[in-house]
């Protein structure tokens, strides 16, 4: 049966595990956003959820037609799969919209790369297919993020008649980042999301990175295939004919912010489960009652976690009465271990915690105490003990930690978040924020964030829950699919 509400994503709300009997079972996805869209999709009748198999399991259980209701599994060969989702999403536009690239050595746009484009190319195009098979007439499509950044363009020569949403949960590439790309490939990726009706982004100044980027001249839009005028709502824009005698289709694609924000009822009664209460126990002993300064994150070069470390370093050197007082509890979850530059950023990161503790440490005090496993239930009890959050990208799509940390903190705590955070822009007034790149202003707020009174410390706290819980997973889907059936 055609659906009339339909979301698409590299992950889905579930998995299959193989068991040695050849046994097939699922298991639902953790995470505020997947609990937060089935929780959305389970009041839309009929809504399917479109996701790659992203195991064996999963691909066997597509191969024996097993389904649960409302999912539905692409099994997209593996190669296939790894050139799109490592070699172009993860290695390349992920380094784009970042702004991560060590400009002198990288990018390098040779063969490989468009044999990569090329599988990118077919993964975005699987997806359209099985959006368009399985969307009823005038059905309300929502794709997410940027892997899947040409399926709403294909997706619209395949259904005109759909309503095509993108949400894209990272930054967008300034445009002088996006014209690294080769014209004709920045052509396809910009055509491919202006094949929506609606581009959403966590915050407006990533909407009006994509919108300057989409501005494009009649010169370059004839080497790019794609004209565009940027206003201040969206992108009004031309494809020109394959052979060039002029534009062909005529559109508009409306640029419109949806900051996401988290569950608090559903977040705090996550983090008062009886195995983070024991988590939490375990921390408090090991922590010996000292204010701790907190992080969670992986290990990803955007989240700027040597610079915070570096800043620990320095609030201890230039504030010694901090010595043998605080503690920073750095959880930091490897991240892309295929990928050269994350193992080597990773160990970057052990050494310099290491180095810290050797200087600092004495027999009853360790300045750093590292996770570097991806345990939730830790997670959440290091978030009830904080007194102070440290959050500091260089540049993120929304950092939903930074909502998080205060909405479950038990004695309230002090959000040091930098301007690169997606949060920023709402979080800001009770926040005390910093230049990622500028490690003594964030010591420095480090020392006012442990020294800030007890009752202005709360006070922020509940304002920065509030914020935090404006726009929780549900509610966030529902405004999107809401905007598009109202367009």
């Amino acid at each position: 049966m055609a659906s009339q509400v339909l979301v698409a994503a590299n992950r889905g709300p579930l998995s299959y595990a193989l068991a040695a009997d050849g046994t097939l079972s699922a298991r639902r996805g953790g995470g505020g956003l997947v609990s937060g869209l089935s929780a959305a999709l389970a009041e839309q009748p009929g809504a399917v959820w479109i996701c790659a198999a992203l195991s064996d399991a999963d691909r066997e259980a597509v191969r024996r037609g097993v389904a649960e209701p409302g999912v539905r599994m692409l099994d997209i060969d593996p190669e296939v799969y790894d050139d799109a989702y490592n070699g172009i999403a993860n290695s390349v536009l992920w380094f784009l919209h970042h702004h991560l690239y060590d400009v002198p050595r990288e990018p390098v746009f040779d063969a490989g790369f468009r044999r990569q484009w090329q599988s990118y190319t077919a993964y975005n195009e699987a997806f359209a297919a099985a959006l368009a098979e399985e969307a009823a007439p005038g059905a309300t499509v929502l794709i997410q993020d940027y892997h899947l950044a040409l399926a709403p363009g294909r997706l619209r020569e395949l259904r005109p008649d759909l309503r095509i949403g993108h949400f894209t949960h990272t930054p967008w590439a300034s445009p002088d980042f996006l014209r690294m790309l080769p014209e004709d490939i920045r052509g396809q990726l910009l055509w491919g999301m202006l094949g929506a009706d609606q581009v959403g982004f966590h915050t407006g100044e990533w909407g009006a990175e994509f919108i300057r980027g989409a501005d494009i001249d009649d010169a370059t839009g004839r080497a790019t295939g794609v004209l565009g005028t940027g206003g201040p709502q969206g992108v009004e824009h031309r494809r020109y004919a394959a052979d060039g005698s002029g534009p062909a289709e005529h559109r508009f694609t409306e640029m419109a912010r949806y900051p996401l924000g988290v569950d608090g009822d559903e977040l705090r009664a996550l983090a008062h489960r009886p195995e983070v209460d024991a988590k939490l126990a375990a921390l408090r002993e090991r922590t010996h009652g000292l204010k701790t300064i907190v992080r969670v994150d992986r290990t990803e070069l955007s989240k700027n976690i040597l610079r915070g470390l570096l800043a620990y370093r320095e609030l201890l050197t230039v504030h010694p009465e901090w010595r043998g007082k605080v503690v920073h509890l750095a959880s930091a979850y490897p991240s892309r271990q295929d990928l050269r530059v994350y193992r080597e950023y990773t160990q970057a990161v052990a050494e310099l915690a290491a180095s810290v503790n050797e200087e600092f440490g004495t027999a009853d005090w360790q300045p750093v105490l590292v996770s570097v496993e991806d345990d939730f239930a830790r997670s959440l009890a290091v978030y009830r003990l904080a007194d102070v959050a440290l959050v500091n990208p260089v540049r993120d799509g929304m950092n939903l930690v930074a909502k998080e940390i205060p909405v479950v903190s038990e004695a309230g705590c002090v959000l040091v978040l930098s301007t690169g955070a997606g949060a920023y822009a709402e979080l800001r007034e009770d926040a005390l924020t910093v230049n990622p790149y500028d490690v003594t202003e964030t010591a420095e707020a480090l020392h006012a964030a442990l020294s800030m009174p007890t009752a202005e410390r709360a006070d922020r706290t509940k304002r920065l829950a509030a914020a935090a819980t404006a726009l929780p997973p549900a509610q966030w889907l529902t405004a999107q699919l809401d905007a598009l059936r109202n367009a």
